[in-house]
């Protein structure tokens, strides 16, 4: 399989966003739509073309709802979800199944309306019969927060990981928002001001944690000799990579170390890249200590070490590791599954095409996602300029 995909280029030939931040007049299968017809015209392909279709949840709807609306009757098709690393995970999906010749053209589509919807849950059932209502509800944990405050304080107590550190995380993705007009917020922010934001759940502070927005994309995957077609230019897909570990966050082995250390190990390897060169890094910035541990797990420094790195300035417009681009879930958009607009912006900047915060000369992105709680999934994708 490895040797099939390697011999069968696949690129990513047409992404876009669907309406963004606060949505009242469309529902979410129509956010798709929008977003669906925009990035296949930048493939040069119509819904007629296309033969695979890839979305997670959408409330309780998956691949068959979506295509009934869109009018598709794919020939490969999976709605699993992965939480907000799904869309990562399709690519790679898709990627092998276009080169085994199960499909050509495949469309992967995702909106939410959280917080138009007001609907995220909040706190797992005491009664839903998990192993959540055994070892995490009686606790008065909440989700996901809660799961994630923990691997905060661990990592922090661990390795000495300071406050300023998470902090610097939401500096540098304010400072990529204030270029990016899409951005939800873009005024100024300090450290201080994060240190000084309301405490939600020690050691996480309001200003750690990403936005509840409306919003969404889609991406259009396909084969090398279906991009030529296309209307923008085609960006390669060069490496791949999944993991998984746990659904729960009492069963997690190391709140310090993600899935991401083999996701990453094997996108790069099938790349044939190396973290030094790596140009734009786009991380699921759901809060602000997740960065760091991501920065460790893919080599771009050691374990422990994340705290430096981007103390130095690193991650900002201008640093050795331009990251969250866009303003990330930080700062830009969090519509509840971040990783398909990770996606759309590396695109978009390995393009040339990401206006005032572009990144000069960017030959190699790596969009990296990860969902569920405590870091249960994570999937890395490594895109190049052809």
């Amino acid at each position: 399989m490895t040797h099939a995909l390697t011999t069968s280029p696949v690129y990513i030939a047409g992404v876009a966003e669907t309406p963004l931040g606060k949505v009242t007049d469309q529902n979410e299968f129509s956010m798709v739509a929008l977003a669906a017809r925009e990035a296949l015209a930048e493939a040069g392909l119509g819904f007629r073309d296309v033969d695979a279709l890839f979305t997670n949840y959408m409330g309780e709807e998956g691949s068959v709802q979506l295509g009934e609306y869109l009018g598709l009757r794919p020939r490969y098709a999976e709605s699993s979800d992965m939480g907000g690393a799904s869309f990562e995970f399709f690519v790679h999906h898709a990627m092998t199944a276009i080169a085994t010749g199960r499909c050509e053209v495949a469309l992967i589509g995702y909106a939410s309306r959280q917080r138009s919807r007001r609907n995220r849950k909040k706190a797992a059932s005491a009664l839903d019969g998990s192993l959540a209502a055994q070892f995490e509800t009686p606790f008065g944990i909440h989700f996901p927060i809660g799961h994630y405050a923990l691997s905060a304080a661990r990592y922090m107590h661990q390795y000495g990981v300071t406050l300023e550190h998470l902090a610097e995380v939401a500096v540098a993705a304010r400072q990529w928002a204030a270029l990016n007009p899409k951005a939800w917020v873009r005024d100024p922010l300090s450290i201080d001001d994060v240190m000084s934001s309301p405490m939600l759940c020690d050691p996480l502070r309001k200003l750690d944690c990403c936005l509840v927005t409306d919003g969404g994309g889609a991406i259009v995957v396909t084969t090398k000799s279906r991009a030529r077609d296309a209307a923008k230019r085609p960006i390669r897909v060069l490496g791949v990579g999944e993991s998984h570990v746990q659904w729960h966050v009492s069963q997690c082995p190391d709140l310090t170390v993600t899935p991401g250390i083999f996701s990453g190990r094997d996108a790069f390897a099938m790349a044939g890249i190396k973290p030094s060169d790596v140009d734009v890094f786009e991380p699921y910035d759901n809060f602000t200590h997740a960065v760091l541990l991501y920065l460790e797990d893919l080599g771009f420094c050691g374990k422990g070490e994340a705290g430096a790195f981007v103390s130095e300035g690193n991650l900002r417009p201008g640093g050795s590791l331009p990251s969250m681009t866009s303003g990330g879930g930080l700062s830009y958009c969090h519509p509840g599954a971040l990783g398909i607009l990770l996606l759309v912006e590396a695109v978009r900047q390995l393009r040339g095409e990401a206006g005032d915060r572009q990144v000069p000369d960017a030959e190699i992105a790596v969009a990296h996602g990860t969902g569920g709680l405590a870091f249960s999934t994570a999937s890395t994708v490594v895109l190049a300029r052809d």
